[in-house]
Protein backbone atom coordinates (compact mmCIF):
# COMPACT_ATOMS: atom_id res chain seq x y z
CA UNK A 1 0.00 0.00 0.00
CA UNK A 2 1.31 3.44 -0.96
CA UNK A 3 0.58 6.86 0.50
CA UNK A 4 -1.82 7.62 -2.34
CA UNK A 5 -3.90 4.60 -1.33
CA UNK A 6 -2.88 2.56 -4.35
CA UNK A 7 -1.20 -0.80 -4.23
CA UNK A 8 0.66 -3.37 -6.30
CA UNK A 9 0.07 -7.10 -6.13
CA UNK A 10 3.13 -8.65 -4.48
CA UNK A 11 2.65 -12.09 -6.03
CA UNK A 12 0.52 -12.76 -9.09
CA UNK A 13 0.73 -16.51 -8.41
CA UNK A 14 2.12 -17.34 -11.85
CA UNK A 15 5.07 -19.59 -12.52
CA UNK A 16 7.31 -17.78 -15.01
CA UNK A 17 10.06 -18.68 -17.44
CA UNK A 18 13.32 -16.75 -17.35
CA UNK A 19 12.14 -14.53 -20.23
CA UNK A 20 8.84 -13.84 -18.45
CA UNK A 21 10.72 -12.90 -15.28
CA UNK A 22 12.61 -10.31 -17.30
CA UNK A 23 9.60 -8.92 -19.14
CA UNK A 24 6.81 -9.02 -16.57
CA UNK A 25 7.96 -9.69 -13.00
CA UNK A 26 5.95 -8.95 -9.88
CA UNK A 27 7.68 -7.69 -6.70
CA UNK A 28 8.07 -11.23 -5.38
CA UNK A 29 9.83 -12.26 -8.60
CA UNK A 30 12.44 -9.56 -7.99
CA UNK A 31 13.64 -11.64 -5.02
CA UNK A 32 13.67 -14.97 -6.87
CA UNK A 33 17.46 -15.06 -7.16
CA UNK A 34 19.63 -14.25 -4.15
CA UNK A 35 22.28 -11.62 -4.82
CA UNK A 36 25.67 -13.00 -3.68
CA UNK A 37 28.12 -11.10 -1.49
CA UNK A 38 31.53 -11.83 -0.03
CA UNK A 39 34.81 -13.18 -1.41
CA UNK A 40 33.14 -16.26 -2.92
CA UNK A 41 30.78 -14.11 -5.03
CA UNK A 42 33.39 -13.07 -7.61
CA UNK A 43 33.05 -16.06 -9.91
CA UNK A 44 31.54 -16.51 -13.36
CA UNK A 45 27.77 -16.70 -12.70
CA UNK A 46 25.79 -19.72 -13.90
CA UNK A 47 23.55 -19.42 -16.95
CA UNK A 48 20.70 -16.92 -16.49
CA UNK A 49 21.72 -16.10 -12.93
CA UNK A 50 20.87 -12.38 -12.96
CA UNK A 51 19.82 -11.23 -9.45
CA UNK A 52 18.53 -7.69 -9.83
CA UNK A 53 17.68 -7.80 -13.54
CA UNK A 54 14.08 -8.76 -12.73
CA UNK A 55 12.53 -5.32 -12.15
CA UNK A 56 8.85 -4.67 -11.55
CA UNK A 57 8.31 -1.51 -13.60
CA UNK A 58 5.00 -0.71 -11.89
CA UNK A 59 6.72 -0.69 -8.50
CA UNK A 60 9.65 1.41 -9.70
CA UNK A 61 7.30 3.93 -11.33
CA UNK A 62 5.27 4.15 -8.13
CA UNK A 63 8.39 4.90 -6.09
CA UNK A 64 10.52 7.02 -8.41
CA UNK A 65 8.20 8.53 -11.03
CA UNK A 66 5.77 7.54 -13.76
CA UNK A 67 7.64 9.31 -16.56
CA UNK A 68 10.89 11.12 -17.32
CA UNK A 69 9.58 14.50 -16.17
CA UNK A 70 8.40 13.14 -12.84
CA UNK A 71 11.66 11.30 -12.22
CA UNK A 72 13.66 14.42 -13.12
CA UNK A 73 11.73 16.45 -10.55
CA UNK A 74 13.23 14.23 -7.83
CA UNK A 75 16.84 14.34 -9.02
CA UNK A 76 19.67 15.79 -6.96
CA UNK A 77 23.03 16.91 -8.32
CA UNK A 78 25.93 15.65 -6.23
CA UNK A 79 29.70 16.09 -6.54
CA UNK A 80 31.54 13.03 -7.81
CA UNK A 81 34.90 12.32 -6.13
CA UNK A 82 35.22 16.02 -5.21
CA UNK A 83 38.86 15.73 -4.10
CA UNK A 84 39.85 14.16 -7.41
CA UNK A 85 37.54 15.58 -10.10
CA UNK A 86 35.22 18.50 -10.82
CA UNK A 87 32.44 16.23 -12.03
CA UNK A 88 28.85 16.03 -10.81
CA UNK A 89 26.20 13.35 -11.29
CA UNK A 90 22.41 13.39 -11.05
CA UNK A 91 20.63 10.78 -8.95
CA UNK A 92 17.21 10.55 -7.29
CA UNK A 93 16.57 11.90 -3.81
CA UNK A 94 13.80 9.34 -3.27
CA UNK A 95 14.65 6.79 -0.57
CA UNK A 96 17.83 8.75 0.17
CA UNK A 97 19.63 7.36 -2.88
CA UNK A 98 21.52 10.64 -3.34
CA UNK A 99 22.91 10.45 0.21
CA UNK A 100 24.01 6.85 -0.30
CA UNK A 101 25.77 7.70 -3.55
CA UNK A 102 27.50 10.66 -1.89
CA UNK A 103 28.81 8.25 0.74
CA UNK A 104 30.02 5.92 -2.04
CA UNK A 105 31.75 8.86 -3.72
CA UNK A 106 33.51 9.85 -0.50
CA UNK A 107 34.89 6.32 -0.04
CA UNK A 108 35.95 5.99 -3.67
CA UNK A 109 37.79 9.30 -3.32
CA UNK A 110 40.10 7.63 -0.78
CA UNK A 111 41.22 4.84 -3.12
CA UNK A 112 44.72 4.54 -4.51
CA UNK A 113 45.29 6.13 -7.94
CA UNK A 114 45.50 2.65 -9.48
CA UNK A 115 42.01 1.72 -8.23
CA UNK A 116 40.52 5.19 -8.56
CA UNK A 117 41.07 5.27 -12.33
CA UNK A 118 38.04 2.98 -12.79
CA UNK A 119 35.62 5.53 -11.33
CA UNK A 120 37.01 8.96 -12.24
CA UNK A 121 34.90 9.29 -15.40
CA UNK A 122 31.38 7.93 -14.81
CA UNK A 123 29.53 6.78 -17.90
CA UNK A 124 26.11 8.08 -16.88
CA UNK A 125 23.29 8.12 -14.36
CA UNK A 126 19.73 9.26 -15.15
CA UNK A 127 18.56 8.45 -18.66
CA UNK A 128 14.94 7.54 -19.42
CA UNK A 129 15.50 4.72 -21.90
CA UNK A 130 14.86 1.03 -22.52
CA UNK A 131 17.47 -1.64 -21.90
CA UNK A 132 19.44 -2.43 -25.06
CA UNK A 133 17.64 -5.11 -27.07
CA UNK A 134 14.48 -4.80 -24.96
CA UNK A 135 11.39 -2.67 -24.45
CA UNK A 136 11.83 -2.78 -20.66
CA UNK A 137 12.91 0.43 -18.94
CA UNK A 138 16.47 0.55 -17.65
CA UNK A 139 17.18 1.25 -13.97
CA UNK A 140 18.78 4.47 -15.27
CA UNK A 141 15.27 5.64 -16.16
CA UNK A 142 14.44 5.98 -12.48
CA UNK A 143 17.60 7.79 -11.39
CA UNK A 144 18.80 4.87 -9.25
CA UNK A 145 21.76 3.66 -11.32
CA UNK A 146 25.26 4.77 -12.23
CA UNK A 147 27.70 3.45 -14.80
CA UNK A 148 31.38 3.87 -13.98
CA UNK A 149 34.02 4.35 -16.70
CA UNK A 150 33.07 2.25 -19.77
CA UNK A 151 36.72 2.22 -20.85
CA UNK A 152 37.48 -0.28 -18.08
CA UNK A 153 34.22 -2.20 -18.28
CA UNK A 154 32.85 -5.34 -19.90
CA UNK A 155 29.34 -6.07 -21.15
CA UNK A 156 27.87 -9.40 -22.17
CA UNK A 157 26.60 -8.15 -25.55
CA UNK A 158 30.15 -7.21 -26.52
CA UNK A 159 31.26 -10.82 -26.04
CA UNK A 160 28.21 -12.90 -26.99
CA UNK A 161 28.11 -14.83 -30.28
CA UNK A 162 25.29 -15.40 -32.75
CA UNK A 163 25.09 -18.98 -31.47
CA UNK A 164 22.74 -18.65 -28.49
CA UNK A 165 23.58 -22.18 -27.37
CA UNK A 166 27.13 -21.14 -26.52
CA UNK A 167 27.98 -19.89 -23.05
CA UNK A 168 28.74 -16.18 -22.84
CA UNK A 169 32.39 -15.84 -21.78
CA UNK A 170 32.65 -13.92 -18.52
CA UNK A 171 34.96 -10.90 -18.33
CA UNK A 172 35.64 -8.37 -15.60
CA UNK A 173 38.31 -5.78 -14.81
CA UNK A 174 36.65 -3.91 -11.92
CA UNK A 175 38.47 -4.35 -8.56
CA UNK A 176 36.47 -6.06 -5.83
CA UNK A 177 37.17 -3.19 -3.45
CA UNK A 178 35.10 -0.84 -5.63
CA UNK A 179 32.20 -3.29 -5.74
CA UNK A 180 32.23 -3.67 -1.95
CA UNK A 181 32.09 0.09 -1.42
CA UNK A 182 28.95 0.32 -3.53
CA UNK A 183 27.39 -2.72 -1.85
CA UNK A 184 27.92 -1.23 1.63
CA UNK A 185 25.62 1.59 0.59
CA UNK A 186 22.84 -0.45 -1.02
CA UNK A 187 24.01 -0.70 -4.64
CA UNK A 188 24.19 -4.03 -6.43
CA UNK A 189 26.70 -4.69 -9.20
CA UNK A 190 25.95 -5.88 -12.72
CA UNK A 191 29.18 -7.87 -12.73
CA UNK A 192 27.49 -10.58 -10.67
CA UNK A 193 25.07 -11.39 -13.49
CA UNK A 194 25.40 -14.03 -16.20
CA UNK A 195 24.34 -11.24 -18.57
CA UNK A 196 27.01 -9.07 -17.00
CA UNK A 197 27.43 -5.31 -17.17
CA UNK A 198 30.47 -4.52 -15.08
CA UNK A 199 30.17 -0.73 -15.28
CA UNK A 200 26.65 -0.85 -13.83
CA UNK A 201 25.58 -0.26 -10.22
CA UNK A 202 21.99 0.27 -9.10
CA UNK A 203 20.34 1.01 -5.78
CA UNK A 204 18.54 -2.17 -4.71
CA UNK A 205 19.08 -2.47 -0.95
CA UNK A 206 16.33 -5.07 -0.61
CA UNK A 207 18.52 -7.56 -2.46
CA UNK A 208 21.45 -6.95 -0.13
CA UNK A 209 19.21 -7.13 2.94
CA UNK A 210 18.29 -10.70 2.00
CA UNK A 211 21.73 -11.67 3.33
CA UNK A 212 21.05 -9.98 6.67
CA UNK A 213 17.90 -11.96 7.49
Amino acid sequence: MFRDGGGIQFDDGRSKTYEELLSNPDPKDELTQSYPVGPQSYVAPPVNFDPGRFRCAALLKKMYGENAKEVESHLATIPWLPHSTHRVVRITRVNGVDRQLEAVSAELDQLSPEDKKYVLKPGGTFNWRPIAGSDQLSAHSFGIAIDIDPAYSDYWRWNATADHEKLIPYKNRIPHQIVEIFERHGFIWGGKWYHYDTMHFEYRPELLQQKER
